[in-house]
């Protein structure tokens, strides 16, 4: 009896520690998120503020063009501080990363505006967002990784689900202060000011988050690796790896121009495309983020049992038969709870596509450059289409006059993904990787 005891004893304790290595390095995508969601949920009041112009579109346009400008600074992030992560370690990366994240965040919350500062002002807020950009460019890839490497055997899926689903409460969160602002200051207040709260009370958050993180321990699998190849080494191999990084770039194609879709540009798209009031559009962002978390981690261990590919072969068709179709349905006679509905199936879509997508992409990158090639496929993929999605997909209604335009880049999107699935058939050859169900690996 006392083995045994033990055993579940020692056992409870370990999945404690798991649990806990999974808050601490999540809490940090958490913050990034957020960061990321504020911008784009004030596009407007920010654009007003240090963008301004004759023209409310113009102005809009150049503080989402500033939005995505950082999304640019993502590919140089992913492969400067992936190559840090693979070489000195996953813990000493991430607490990088978040002090590079907390400058850019603190830049854009206390700058000036553009009555006061002149051109200085926009100046200094692109450099934040710049910041911002590449401390994230390895954030996502850093804690997938490191989530993939903590994970028990045959949850991989499960555990790498937390990446995105701590950028879900990230939304929950955004989207709640957001209606809640929305509620107790004026429109004229918080244009001058009020969108400013969200970003300190970003910046408030930063010092717990970097004690939380600082007690992160290495991962085993980095520390029983032998040989840490060195920056340059990393770069060539990532480089002569560039068909598996090119087809992860489609991968995440679907993932980023949906997310993005369905959170950061769904207050400016109910507000200024469908002209509901903003109190609408965050709670509906706001069941977003809350069933994305619901879909995640269920995909995640749905994946672990069945294989990734049928879920992912699955969700791109739905996306590519659907999301036209939704959103002409939406902008035809627009209402809150079509606008509920047409974003919570996107969102079932997302939750399932990503929760099997991530884990898949730590599967197919080499272990050695891992972290770098995630980050910069990730990255790549943000910084082409997902991070400029709300700046495109407005050009695109404006050109065209056509509302449902979102639905049409979201199954380009999501062509793109399906194309890439397909063709990672031919990659399992070039890398030893495993992409058969988990449950089926383990019991081998």
């Amino acid at each position: 009896m006392r083995p045994a005891l033990f055993s579940e004893e020692t056992m409870s304790n370990e999945r404690s520690k798991k649990i806990k290595s999974v808050i601490r390095v999540a809490s940090g995508n958490f913050l990034e998120m957020y960061d990321f969601m504020v911008y784009g949920y004030y596009a407007k009041a920010i654009a007003a503020a240090f963008f301004p112009s004759k023209s409310e579109f113009a102005s809009l346009m150049a503080a989402l063009a500033t939005f995505g400008a950082g999304f640019l600074m993502r590919p140089l992030g992913a492969l400067v501080l992936g190559a840090y992560i693979d070489h000195h370690g996953r813990r000493k990366g991430l607490i990088l990363t978040l002090a590079l994240m907390a400058a850019g965040t603190l830049s854009i919350a206390i700058v000036p505006g553009y009555a006061v500062f002149g051109v200085v002002a926009p100046l200094l807020v692109l450099l934040g967002r710049l910041l911002q950009g590449f401390s994230a460019g390895v954030e996502l890839g850093g804690v997938s990784v490191y989530l993939s490497e903590i994970a028990t055997p045959g949850r991989k899926g499960f555990y790498t689900s937390w990446q995105s689903g701590s950028q879900q409460v990230a939304v929950v969160f955004a989207a709640t202060l957001g209606a809640l602002l929305n509620k107790y200051v004026s429109g004229p207040n918080m244009t001058a000011w009020g969108w400013r709260i969200p970003l300190l009370i970003g910046c408030v958050i930063i010092p717990f988050v970097f004690i939380i993180r600082r007690s992160l321990t290495e991962t085993d699998e980095f520390l029983k690796r032998k040989h840490h190849p060195k920056p340059m080494q990393i770069f060539r191999s990532t480089l002569a790896n560039w068909r598996i990084v090119l087809t992860a770039t489609m991968l995440v194609t679907m993932t980023t121009v949906t997310f993005y879709t369905i959170t950061a540009y769904t207050p400016t798209f109910g507000q200024q495309v469908l002209r509901m009031t903003p109190n609408d559009s965050y709670i509906v962002t706001l069941f977003v983020g809350l069933t994305n978390l619901l879909w995640l981690p269920l995909s995640g261990a749905l994946s672990d049992k069945i294989g990734r590919r049928p879920i992912l072969l699955a969700c791109t068709v739905l996306a590519l038969v659907t999301a036209y179709p939704a959103m002409s349905w939406l902008v035809a006679a627009p209402s809150f709870g079509k606008l509920l509905a047409v974003e919570l199936w996107l969102s079932f879509i997302f939750g399932c596509w990503n929760g099997a997508m991530i884990p898949f992409l730590t599967e197919i990158m080499p272990a050695e450059v891992r972290t770098a090639g995630f980050s910069l496929a990730y990255s790549l993929a943000t910084a082409i289409f997902g991070g400029f999605t709300p700046m495109i997909v407005t050009w695109l209604i404006h050109v065209t006059g056509n509302k449902a335009m979102p639905g049409a880049w979201l199954s380009l999107a999501a062509l793109c993904g399906l194309l890439a699935t397909l063709v990672t058939l031919g990659l399992e050859s070039e890398v030893n990787v495993e992409v058969q169900p988990a449950a089926a690996a383990v019991a081998a």
